[in-house]
């Protein structure tokens, strides 16, 4: 497989074994736990282990310390930076720059695409369900795998733990703005999906490696931007194996660990058990990769979906004539929030951070495993992609944050969402026992495991393939190993620094790609009038099941005597 086009790839082969030399060594800083963060999020954290003797505190305190200090508290500076604007909006409502771009970029995309969120919606749902599937055409999986595969990463702990801190922190107004941008960023799903296809790359086994590391390269270069292509592939491949290594792994380990520990006296003593069961769960698929990835995912996704959606469905039945009240509270919310909040900038922010770390709308993440689909259009998963973040934030999200609402649970429990280590999928797990019944906390605890499962299997792709670009194929295994330890680390960090971090670097991806998006999307819409128009005129016809029942040759020979 091709790298990212640096004739010395030696270059970065440092970047690999640091990652897991960092899950190594952090234990052994035993002067970790004597320095405070400079991060206003881990501070209370960090303050809190400080007060105790040094020689009192585990070795999960000091892996945690180090993680607070030496890589959230630099990352924040970074990529939260506010270009001084918390100087005339007031500490509470400062604008960091990336949601800013994200907001900018989902309704450029909107607009540029002609509202294909829009007039697409109708022929999404024909794709994925298999109108159009022909298994000879080229790819790993089907339309309905590839979206199972990216919702599997996208549908999980965000749904239940972000919504929860979102409402928590910027109250009822803030599921406004996660719906708003869900919205937008089916537009922003459908680009980078379609740009995904448009430069994936077969090698000589069918396996397919497609993705912004390859859009940005091979399709910057075409437009006379090549040195500008290869420098934000490398930067998106680092950041996103970093998000893989945080959002898409320890954040969703952390988070479903605290919402279950409670019930399980020994998970509660001893974390780490948890995370080694998970851990070895992971590995067991990941090793066969997106074809086992897919299949696995096509099978959990339907099912935890329809579970959880069922069940916050009954509660929202049981307060049906509370449903109007909730929604006036969330306009109400959205435009008039209470000071405590931070003002109208403040909910902003915060519904459109935790809406793109839901939905990955703008971050590049689903165009690697919609880039292995089976199709010959380029532009049919981009439009199949776009039922991502409508599925993912203006669904579940929205089912999420009434139930919130309706029952109350943010009152009296301002410490699962207003202290350093931010537990969401608790507080969801008290809305749902306050809506509904006891057991229900079953339920929820059911989802937030096979949540927190899928999203691992199906990150640990997106990883994989930025490593391989960067490393080649011989560092596949390398990062599989690393990632599994990683799930394994994410059952001894605290919550404050894995969410701070989770957000960091999920957000960060959206940063070069968002910028090759909008400099390739005159390519996009050029292939999108002509696919349009196909569809339009009827040429696109439905999948013909004898022609799938032929092998390749005898297809494309039928096909060329047609």
């Amino acid at each position: 497989m091709s790298t990212i086009g640096i004739h010395a790839p030696g270059r970065f082969r440092w970047l690999l074994p640091a990652l897991l030399g960092l899950a190594l060594l952090a234990p052994l800083d035993s002067q970790a736990s004597a320095q405070q963060s400079e991060s206003p999020a881990v501070t209370a954290e960090v303050e809190t282990v400080e007060s105790t003797d040094p020689k009192s505190t585990t070795w999960t305190d000091r892996v945690d310390q180090f993680f607070g200090k030496y890589i959230v508290a630099p990352m924040e500076k970074v990529i939260f930076f506010d270009f001084w604007t918390s100087k005339w909006l007031g500490p509470e409502k400062k604008i960091p720059f990336i949601v800013f771009w994200l907001l900018a970029g989902a309704t450029f995309f909107t607009l540029r695409m002609g509202f294909i969120n829009i007039r697409g919606f109708k022929h999404a749902i024909q794709l994925t369900r298999g109108d159009y599937d022909n298994p000879n055409e080229t790819g790993e999986v089907s339309h309905f795998q590839a979206l199972s595969s990216a919702l599997s990463a996208t549908v999980g702990l965000g749904n239940i733990a972000g919504v929860a801190i979102a409402i928590g922190m910027g109250g009822p107004g803030a599921c406004f703005w996660m719906i708003v941008i869900g919205f937008l960023g089916m537009s922003s799903k459908f680009t980078e999906c379609t740009l995904g296809q448009l430069y994936r790359k077969v090698d000589e086994n069918g396996t397919v490696s497609g993705g912004a590391m390859h859009y940005l390269k091979d399709g910057l270069a075409e437009i006379g931007l090549a040195g500008l292509g290869k420098a934000l592939a490398v930067l998106f491949a680092i950041i996103c194996i970093g998000a893989s290594l945080g959002g898409g792994n320890t954040f969703q380990v952390v988070q479903s660990l605290g919402a279950i520990r409670a019930e399980v006296p020994l998970l509660d003593s001893q974390p780490w058990i948890y995370g080694l069961v998970m851990a070895s769960l992971v590995g067991v698929v990941i090793i066969g990769g997106i074809r086992s990835i897919g299949a696995v995912a096509g099978r959990i996704v339907p099912f935890m979906c329809g579970a959880y959606v069922l069940t916050a469905l009954f509660i929202l039945g049981k307060n049906f004539f509370d449903i109007d009240d909730a929604i006036v509270s969330i306009f109400r919310g959205a435009f008039t929030p209470d000071a405590a909040y931070g003002g109208f900038i403040g909910v902003l922010v915060i519904g459109i951070q935790r809406a793109v770390f839901s939905s990955e709308a703008g971050t590049g993440s689903a165009a690697i495993a919609h880039s292995a689909a089976k199709t010959d259009e380029p532009v049919s998963e981009g439009i199949v992609a776009l039922l991502e973040p409508f599925i993912d934030t203006v669904i579940v999200c929205t089912m999420t944050a009434l139930v919130i609402i309706i029952t109350n649970a943010t009152e009296g429990n301002e410490m699962l969402f207003d202290g350093p280590n931010k537990s969401g999928a608790a507080l969801t797990s008290i809305a749902f026992q306050n809506g509904g019944f006891t057991w229900f906390k079953w339920i929820l605890y059911a989802a937030v495991v096979l949540f927190c499962y899928s999203t691992l299997i199906s990150w640990s792709y997106y990883g994989e393939r930025c490593c391989t670009h960067l490393f080649g194929d011989r560092s596949s295994i390398v990062f599989k190993l690393v990632f599994i330890g990683f799930v394994f680390l994410g059952s001894i960090v605290g919550e404050s620094n894995i969410l701070l971090f989770s957000d960091l670097l999920i957000l960060g991806m959206a940063l070069p790609n968002i910028l090759g998006l909008i400099l390739l999307s005159g390519k996009v819409r050029q292939h999108l009038d002509i696919y349009w128009a196909k569809y339009k005129s009827g040429e696109l016809d439905p999948a013909d099941p004898m022609e799938q029942l032929l092998d390749p040759e005898t297809a494309k020979q039928e096909q060329d005597d047609s």
